[in-house]
């Protein structure tokens, strides 16, 4: 783990330290505990995520820390940090709006020119995919502590790829999980958050 809390004019600052726990804590019990990704594991275990949090509270912050952060992956050595998860307590609450930012998130990998090297994947409290209600347990596959962007090496999944044989099957597997586990059961985990309101 590569925890970060990079400078921001926001106070009173975030705490960190907490916020981290939280999420390793879903990294551990729900990405990696039910498998949600089967390549997060061998990450984890080699300590290759940074988790950066950012008192960011304007979309505007979000977007400096989010450019420094796509620019400190792309030069970092994979063997140290192979991809980032950039937790946003602050900003984007609301899943609408946040939605919304992922298209400014992918311009900001285009003006970098790392299309191709690095891109950004989703996750959010109130995470919701199209034709489902709020509650429906599919929405959770999706589901962090907290709104964070995943910068990811292109590089990274193209062997991730490579090395799994059914890709295109692991969405269809995680609602299935959800759903043959429950919302109960989910609960059980114990990942709500100050975020789940």
């Amino acid at each position: 783990m590569k925890p970060s809390a990079p400078n921001s004019p926001c106070s009173p600052p975030v705490d960190s330290e907490s916020v981290i726990a939280v999420t390793l804590t879903w990294v551990e019990k729900a990405v990696i505990g039910l498998n949600l990704c089967p390549f997060a594991r061998s990450v984890h275990a080699g300590q290759r995520i940074r988790y950066v949090v950012t008192g960011a509270d304007s979309t505007d912050a979000l977007i400096e820390v989010l450019v420094q952060e796509l620019d400190l992956l792309a030069q970092a050595d994979p063997a140290e940090v192979e991809t980032t998860l950039l937790i946003h307590p602050r900003v984007l609450g609301d899943f609408l709006d946040y939605n919304d930012f992922l298209d400014v998130a992918d311009a900001a990998v285009e003006q970098l020119g790392l299309t191709g090297e690095v891109q950004v994947a989703s996750f959010h409290p109130r995470y919701q995919f199209a034709g489902t209600e709020p509650d429906d347990i599919d929405n959770f596959t999706n589901r962090s502590p907290y709104p964070t962007l995943h910068l990811l090496r292109e590089s990274s999944v193209e062997r991730a790829v490579a090395a799994y044989p059914d890709t295109d099957r692991i969405f269809e597997n995680n609602i299935e999980t959800l759903r043959r586990l429950g919302r109960a059961e989910w609960d059980q985990l114990g990942l709500a958050t100050p975020a789940d309101g």
